[in-house]
């Protein structure tokens, strides 16, 4: 007869199961980093594509007004020229006359100089958030994530050319979004160095990037001005979040920064004269209502792109890994923590940026529906100021979706929290071991039925799936682009030869051939001459008179 009492068969059961929830955990603790890698290295290698066709960037619409005048204004007599007769983008001419100032050697590395300047600064962000949840750091994870969010910023849209290649719109709508990326990483750094100094220079330094933000990109300052408001009073000392008034300090030198360079902007005489040439009309109801319409049409777009799902996708592998890196300690000690922020701010911080996100892209509606009329709305690349966050959010998400996954297929931490099987807490007494919601419920309980661990671990193998599908599906827009840029730029530089060949030889009027890319202007896009802006600049560029069609 066998001596196994009903304690000892029960204690006998929850470390068998235990012991199948450790492999589970186990395995994918092995098996996630080998699939983290596989998505990095397809998002990387497109990332590389896009930022090796630089190589390739020939001189197409503003590109020619910005060549000829960067080479004979100079950087403060193009800045001058944008305040004063173009539109008041001051930080947007000053980059402008910097990047056109040796000919296209600046556009061309321009977006080897995007990707990695906003891959280094969302891998950071990371880090220093992870770290702020006092979580641990997947360091490759965390780098497939990033990666997938910069090519699907950069390929899923319906502007690819424009958001990477095209350097007049990477300026006022890409670079932006890296400035306010780094901005928020120096804020960061300067709140844990806890110097006086350091965060007085981070406050001041908040100001004037905001500023410069200011100049730069109006759809920029509605979206980061909104982010940063909220986040400055969730982080208001009375509410209990924090210690001090440094947070809420430097969003309020951030916003103060975005209204006095809008400020400056809207009163330039360029700006005057722009808003000259298309008088706004009075906000109406019917207005408003077009303007909802054209906001609607945008996230029509976007929505329709399915790869998108695969920022989430993302963020739920980098969740999961984070649960899965918690529990390391080769003592066994559970490193876990649940400490974090209270319910209400919790919360608050779930649900903010979804809204934030839908008013600051209706505020970008309604501004390019005012400066560019019923079409506006088309303009994809001033998307990039709220499509950003959207992507941020998206992961987001998906990484504390990923987190509680990871915590539930784990069933370690269940044996932690019960205390093992030698644990006798509570059992006397009838109590439960605290720290548990009883016998087999609870995420991490080892007691927990195998079929919904198994349903758990298949969800995450469909995550895996969709994270590759979608960075797969970037694909045919890279192939396009690529074939697209490459040949574009081979028959540029046999129409240039030729050009200057004739410009040598005394000639003062040449044919040009359009050579559209991007849904670009090209010379010749209007029948009058004197409204061409895109020939007369490329006849400048060349230095002749005039530029006519072959």
């Amino acid at each position: 007869m066998s001596r196994t009492t009903l304690t000892e068969r029960g204690d006998a059961r929850m470390t068998d199961e235990g012991g199948q929830d450790i492999d589970m955990a186990g395995g994918l603790r092995q098996a996630l980093p080998w699939v983290a890698f596989v998505i990095a290295a397809g998002a990387g290698a497109l990332l590389s594509v896009g930022a090796f066709l630089g190589v390739y960037v020939r001189p197409t619409s503003d590109d020619w007004c910005a060549l000829w005048k960067a080479r004979d204004m100079g950087v403060l007599g193009i800045t001058s020229d944008f305040y004063n007769t173009q539109n008041g983008r001051v930080t947007n001419a000053f980059l402008t006359g910097l990047l056109y100032s040796d000919d296209m050697r600046g556009p061309k590395l321009l977006p080897a100089f995007l990707v990695l300047a906003l891959g280094a600064g969302l891998f950071l962000l990371a880090r220093a958030t992870l770290r702020a949840l006092r979580l641990p750091f997947p360091a490759t994870a965390a780098a497939a994530a990033v990666l997938v969010l910069e090519a699907l910023l950069f390929f899923a849209g319906t502007r690819s050319y424009q958001l990477l290649l095209w350097a007049p719109a990477t300026i006022s709508h890409t670079l932006p979004s890296i400035l306010g990326v780094w901005a928020v990483l120096s804020g960061v750094w300067a709140a844990r160095s806890r110097r006086r100094w350091a965060r007085s220079a981070a406050v001041g330094t908040a100001a004037l990037l905001g500023t410069a933000a200011g100049m730069l990109s109006e759809p920029f300052v509605a979206m980061s001005g909104l982010m940063a408001a909220a986040a400055g009073l969730l982080c208001l000392p009375r509410l209990g979040r924090t210690r001090d008034r440094f947070a809420s300090t430097w969003c309020a030198a951030w916003c103060l920064g975005l209204l006095v360079g809008l400020v400056l902007l809207t009163t330039s005489p360029g700006a005057r004269w722009r808003r000259a040439q298309q008088p706004k009309e009075p906000l109406t109801l019917s207005g408003l209502g077009e303007t909802v319409r054209d906001w609607s049409r945008i996230w029509e777009t976007i929505g329709g792109q399915w790869a998108y799902a695969g920022a989430l996708a993302a963020g739920v592998l980098l969740g999961l890994a984070v649960a899965l890196s918690e529990r390391r300690r080769p003592d066994g000690e559970d490193t876990r923590t649940d400490r974090g922020p209270g319910g209400t701010f919790r919360v608050a911080v779930v649900l903010l940026p979804l809204p934030l996100i839908a008013l600051g892209s209706l505020v970008a509606a309604y501004g390019l529906r005012s400066g560019y009329g019923a079409g506006g709305w088309t303009y994809a690349r001033t998307w990039t100021s709220f499509l950003v966050p959207f992507l941020l959010a998206l992961c987001g998400y998906g990484a504390w979706l990923g987190h509680r996954l990871g915590r539930g297929i784990d069933g370690t931490r269940g044996l932690a929290d019960r205390g093992g099987p030698d644990d006798t807490r509570g059992q006397e007494s009838g109590r439960r071991p605290e720290g548990t919601d009883g016998p087999g419920v609870g995420p991490g309980s080892p007691s927990a039925p195998s079929g919904v661990r198994a349903a758990r671990l298949a969800l995450l193998v469909v995550t895996g799936a969709v994270a590759v599908a979608s960075t797969a599906a970037l694909v045919p827009a890279v192939r396009t682009l690529t074939t697209q840029t490459v040949a574009r730029s081979l028959a540029w530089d046999r129409e240039d030869a030729r050009i200057r060949a004739e410009v040598a030889a005394g000639r003062r009027e040449v044919t040009y051939r359009p050579l559209h890319i991007g849904g670009l202007a090209e010379p010749f896009f209007t029948t009058v001459y004197e409204k061409d802006w895109a020939a007369r600049c490329t006849a400048e560029y060349y230095g002749v008179e005039r530029i006519n069609r072959p």
